[in-house]
């Protein structure tokens, strides 16, 4: 019969088995209606859907993967905190400290640049006169609240529930760069993994899928409870190429496999990473950005300062002594932080002719009371404030 004799096909004349395999092409089945599609739609897999987040699963784990906010200052030659919110850097055995500082990427930054992002953390090199120790090290530390990953829909101890990292990076040096996650509730439990080989200068984009493991355990609370570190040097004593990567064993040394030593014995070498982010899924989907304001809410529950231009402290009426009063923080805090003063940048004064470091009581996860340094008569009320750069500071960061 041929095709122009076909007027009329009734119902359910044609069936599965009188149509060859292939038969119906991708072309003939474009542009199909809603309207063609009726009954249940077969199973489809997981994998054959790309860049689908996870709905009602965690989208990003990590506060200020974009490296926007730096409360602490934008460069500084201390590890630790310093910097970059919630990036932190860790070193030792070291001939010259490194620097560790927030750069501002431009266009000529292919790659990230173009995906929205405009900053990045960067560790520049010291001189490590005396070489490549086998105690020495140099780490990217980024810290999660256990209870952050517990409540994140990652079906953590099953091996068929992934959770997906992605980061952008850049070496001055060509080479091969280690980084592992752990666990550290119940036991501890490590994911070794590794760049691949890095073209010098050049922004790399870098995804990698963690399954879930029967031992992991995550309790609910502000406590540590996952950790990234990003290991740019890593000595022997540490490191051994026994480590397999992308495979589960328990925390301790060796970590990674051994380290090429070329990045850590060039003087002012320096690695910079942006677009930093963890989230639940069997795939990285594109970065999650927020705004800078929600992202700097995000990074006080961890860090917050105070310039006290006009500070109210006041006296009750009883009995002279030192006036207070109550300070509110912007955004509850992890856990009562630690409350300190900096004068680096300028000193206290309690009004005119009063002067001195003001102190802290009574701390508590949302607020803290502030003590001036001076007495005054029952009643009596003194403002605290700086006349240049004098910062109270608020840390509840992840040690």
């Amino acid at each position: 019969m041929s095709q122009t004799e076909v007027q009329l096909i009734k119902a359910d004349a044609v069936q599965t088995a009188d149509i060859a395999n292939s038969a119906v092409t991708d072309a003939k089945i474009t542009a199909l209606t809603s309207s063609k599609l009726t009954g249940a739609l077969p199973a489809i897999s997981g994998a054959a859907l790309t860049g689908i987040s996870s709905a009602g699963k965690a989208r990003n784990l990590v506060v200020n993967g974009a490296m926007n906010v730096a409360q602490r200052g934008t460069s500084s030659t201390s590890n630790g905190y310093a910097t970059v919110d919630r990036m932190s850097e860790g070193e030792g055995g070291l001939d010259e400290t490194c620097t560790q500082s927030q750069i501002t990427l431009g266009s000529s930054d292919v790659g990230p640049y173009a995906k929205g992002f405009r900053k990045a953390y960067r560790i520049q090199n010291g001189n490590q006169t005396s070489g490549a120790g086998a105690t020495d090290f140099i780490r990217i530390e980024y810290r999660i609240e256990a209870q952050d990953i517990a409540n994140s829909g990652w079906d953590y101890t099953n091996s068929s529930s992934n959770i997906s990292l992605q980061f952008w990076v850049r070496s001055s040096v060509a080479q091969n760069f280690y980084f592992i996650v752990n666990s550290v509730d119940g036991t501890a439990r490590s994911y070794p993994m590794e760049t691949g080989s890095l073209s010098a200068g050049t922004w790399t984009k870098i995804t990698k899928t963690i399954p879930g493991d029967s031992s992991l355990q995550f309790d609910n609370d502000v406590n540590e409870g996952f950790t990234v570190f990003f290991y740019i040097y890593l000595g022997t004593n540490y490191a051994d190429n026994s480590v397999s990567l992308n495979a589960w064993k328990n925390v301790g040394n060796p970590q990674t496999p051994i380290n090429t030593t070329t990045w850590f014995t060039t003087n002012d070498a320096t690695w910079d990473i942006t677009g930093f982010q963890i989230e639940v899924g069997d795939s990285a989907t594109d970065f999650e950005h927020r705004s800078f304001a929600q992202e700097l809410q995000l990074c006080k529950r961890y860090y917050e300062k105070l310039n006290p231009k006009l500070y109210i402290l006041a006296r009750y009426s009883h009995h002279d002594g030192s006036p207070y009063g109550q300070y509110h923080f912007n955004v509850e805090k992890r856990v009562a932080p630690t409350c300190t003063f900096d004068t680096t940048g300028g000193t206290f004064e309690s009004s005119s002719g009063y002067s001195g470091n003001p102190s802290f009581t009574d701390t508590r996860v949302d607020s803290t009371t502030i003590y001036g340094a001076n007495s005054v008569t029952a009643g009596g009320i003194l403002y605290l404030h700086t006349s240049s750069g004098g910062l109270l500071k608020f840390d509840a960061e992840i040690a």
